[in-house]
């Protein structure tokens, strides 16, 4: 066991010094889940397991029997039957635990910008820990840690009840990184880094600066743009039950609603952060049970289907396009609008108006925190749900708004016309060339479902509405030649009314 001053804690927690029995051997571990990141239109990676060479071993030396001895029979070997079954069994294990697993970036979002994957001032969990420039953060977690404990002298027993909770969590990360971690250094990294986000959400989640120590909101306050960027990072969170367990040991247990609250609006502008007046209450769902904090604050930056309006059932188009730019919508009469609930997940053709059809989507203000954002809500989709045509709207709410974003976009004009409807809001940090560039590497995004029924919605429309598409296509494709035409006629109208009006004095 690791020496109490290899930590380096504050207020004497001796945590390394307690006697905690790793578990025996012979008995069963905790599954180390292997990285299968990738279900679906994305692939799966490659995993590695000690018992795929095992197989690769057995039926090396079993044909080499079997080629000596025409009696050797491998599949009546039990022993070759329960490798197999092992094999089998690890991998379906690993595949039902898509949904909880502290998975790594996929493959399928190609080579992602580092900005987007890289914590800037906290590690949380195992993937990042140790870096060089997040060392200061440590510190910190520790007096977190004094702060969510209270009473000192119960801090053995809460350690006691955490310790199964995180050797549980061992079986969530990947298994080549836990293979270079003990068990004592796993569960002290856990438990710390579970204070340090807990102190965190209570800071963020009240205005009232008494609620949290001074000192501690010294580092807390001035750093929590960047804190809460590298708290959305995909390979950078902590099991909700490890949360949730420290949680149980401070008296304030609604600190996570009130940070989602406050902080559900993120791609909002700072000073827009307030509910939309269309929102009667916010709700908090008891049931859901969120695999990690990213996991948390997507399902209520997505919102639900039930909180917005119905969509109404429309026939199908006969041909379908799956991609359209934003030129293209005008030149039908489709308008661009930033929607009023401001959810990712109200996304949809208005119909209703007599000249002009509306798209209507989320406003954002694009810099490169919320960009890091939306890929790492993206990322944490594809690694989770198998199928995006099975699963429900909100389960690929954010790749269908990225991916729609980045189909409406191919030159910088239409970036500006994305401005100038108001999706894009404030300029956001990010100038229209850096825009393209973002939205336009994730043009190969597997189809949600919103997306595919908003590329039905605009087929159907131009189907059965051709006269009108074409009378906007010529209205917009000849706009400037029509502008000069009237500007003409109004200039020749011009000087006959002063020539009339000479001639009336003359």
């Amino acid at each position: 066991m690791e020496p109490a001053a290899a930590w380096d804690r504050p207020c004497e927690l001796q945590l390394a010094n307690w006697t905690v029995e790793e578990p025996v051997a012979d008995l069963p571990l905790p599954v180390e889940y292997a990285s299968i990141d990738i279900p679906g239109d994305c692939g799966i990676q490659a995993y590695e397991y000690d018992v795929q060479q095992l197989l690769v071993e057995y039926y090396s030396a079993a044909s080499r029997r079997y080629s000596t001895s025409e009696k050797a029979k491998i599949s009546n070997d039990s022993h070759a039957r329960s490798v197999v079954n092992q094999v089998l069994g690890e991998f379906e294990a690993d595949m039902n635990m898509m949904k909880e697993k502290m998975h790594r970036y996929p493959t399928c979002l190609g080579v992602v910008d580092k900005s987007y994957t890289v914590p800037r001032i906290v590690a949380i969990g195992p993937y990042h820990h140790g870096l060089e420039h997040l060392k200061q953060a440590e510190k910190v977690k520790h007096v977190a840690a004094c702060h969510c404990i209270g009473d000192v002298q119960l801090l053995e027993d809460m350690y006691q009840k955490f310790v199964p909770v995180a050797d549980e969590a061992r079986g969530f990360y990947d298994k080549d990184v836990m293979e270079g971690i003990s068990y004592d250094d796993f569960r002290h990294m856990m438990f710390f880094d579970a204070c340090f986000l807990v102190q965190y959400m209570a800071m963020q989640g009240t205005t009232r600066r008494d609620r949290i120590d001074g000192s501690l909101q010294r580092f807390l306050r001035p750093n929590r743009h960047d804190i809460f960027h590298d708290v959305m990072l995909l390979e950078n969170q902590l099991p909700w039950t490890v949360v949730e367990t420290v949680m149980s040991f401070v008296a304030d247990t609604s600190i996570p609603m009130k940070f989602v609250y406050r902080l559900r609006y993120c791609m909002q502008p700072d000073d827009h952060r307030e509910p939309p007046e269309e929102e009667e209450s916010f709700h908090w769902d008891d049931k859901y049970r969120p695999p990690h904090l990213l996991g948390l604050l997507r399902y209520y930056i997505v919102g639900r289907r039930s909180d917005i309006h119905e969509e109404n059932p429309e026939p199908k188009p006969k041909n379908m396009s799956f991609s359209v730019s934003a030129l293209d919508l005008a030149e039908i009469g489709i308008k661009l609008k930033a929607n009023k609930t401001m959810q990712l997940l109200d996304m949809h053709l208005n119909q209703e108006g007599a000249v002009f059809t509306e798209l209507s989507l989320a406003p954002l203000s694009l810099d490169r925190d919320r960009a890091s954002y939306l890929v790492n809500m993206a990322a944490l989709e594809l690694c989770t749900i198998e199928s995006f045509g099975a699963a429900t709207d909100e389960d690929s709410a954010v790749c269908s708004y990225v991916l729609l974003l980045a189909n409406l976009v191919y030159r910088e004009e239409e970036v500006q016309e994305l401005r100038e409807r108001g999706l894009l809001q404030r300029g956001g940090g990010l100038s229209n060339e850096e825009a393209l560039r973002f939205f336009t590497s994730f043009q190969r995004l597997r189809f949600g479902r919103c997306y595919y029924r908003i590329m039905e919605q605009i087929e159907a429309y131009r189907e059965n509405n051709w006269t009108k598409t074409k009378l906007h296509a010529f209205l917009h494709n000849h706009k400037k030649t029509i502008a000069a035409v009237v500007t003409g006629i109004g200039v020749v109208g011009g000087i006959i009314g002063t020539l009339l009006s000479i001639k009336k004095s003359v």
